[in-house]
């Protein structure tokens, strides 16, 4: 039996795995509803271009084949599926810091020890920050009193100079003083929330 090239079914109530011994090895009959009827060819109807089809190989086997994804769609469908890949990333990363929790502390007075070890290598590395201040404001009070000698005439070039690099000694090393505390608070911070989740993952029999 040879069917014509290009043809359109009426009735939606007809069955085309029933013609399936009968097609030709090469045909791919696709059918989709247009207006509330089915059409069908091969090739695929223009028709059919735009909506969701149904494919039925030379066995009378039927596929179902999505509509074209307009460009909305098809951008929904991108942040969709970036979101799904963050979220996934982002349970990867928990389950990894978990395993690692897990794996280095025995207890949470560990976890207390590795943070009491940690500030005190804060503080150790800031003394050194500490004694500057103390000596660049020792030269402060130094620098005012001579400048009292200059109230009346020009300062020297070079006393100028050095008071601003004193002054540049000054902030620098309180800075780092005021970085040495925000690092320390976060220290406590963050072994704080690891001590929170090592307990529950403990709870839940990790």
């Amino acid at each position: 039996m040879v069917l014509p090239k290009q043809f359109i079914f009426r009735s939606a109530t007809f069955v085309l795995l029933g013609l399936g011994a009968a097609l030709p090895a090469a045909a791919r009959i696709t059918c989709c509803d247009v207006d509330g009827k089915r059409t069908c060819g091969d090739p695929p109807p223009q028709q059919c271009v735009s909506k969701a089809k149904t494919e039925f190989n030379k066995g009378g086997v039927a596929k179902k084949v999505e509509a074209p994804l307009t460009a909305e769609e098809k951008v929904a469908r991108e942040a969709e599926a970036a979101r799904l890949a963050e979220e996934k990333k982002k349970a990867a990363d928990l389950a990894r810091r978990d395993r690692a929790l897990v794996d280095s502390y025995t207890s949470e007075k560990d976890i207390d020890l590795a943070r009491d070890r940690a500030v005190a290598e804060i503080e150790k590395n800031s003394e050194q920050a500490k004694n500057r201040l103390e000596a660049a404001q020792k030269k402060k009070q130094k620098f005012d009193q001579e400048k009292e000698f200059y109230q009346k005439k020009p300062m020297p070039a070079a006393l100028q100079a050095q008071i601003k690099d004193n002054e540049s000694e000054i902030a620098a090393q309180s800075k780092a003083l005021q970085e040495k505390d925000a690092s320390i608070e976060a220290i406590n911070l963050r072994f704080e929330t690891d001590k929170a989740r090592y307990r529950t993952l403990k709870a839940a029999g990790k």
